[in-house]
């Protein structure tokens, strides 16, 4: 990637991707960014054994 790439890249618009807690998005929102709120949450409610013994019934897909 050419030096040129990476300042346009610099001397574009922030577009923020936010998985974590709204007040994040928010806080963003109003400096007069743009931020697109994802609702995730972690399989299984982040149990591990859980997310095992879902994957070994087939995956999460």
């Amino acid at each position: 990637m050419g030096c040129e790439k990476i300042l346009n890249l610099f001397q574009s618009e922030l577009v923020t991707v936010n998985v974590g807690p709204k007040i994040l998005a928010t806080a963003l929102e109003k400096q007069g960014y743009q931020a697109i709120q994802v609702d995730w949450k972690p399989a299984a409610g982040g149990d591990r054994e859980m997310q095992e013994i879902l994957e070994l019934l087939g995956g999460l897909d």
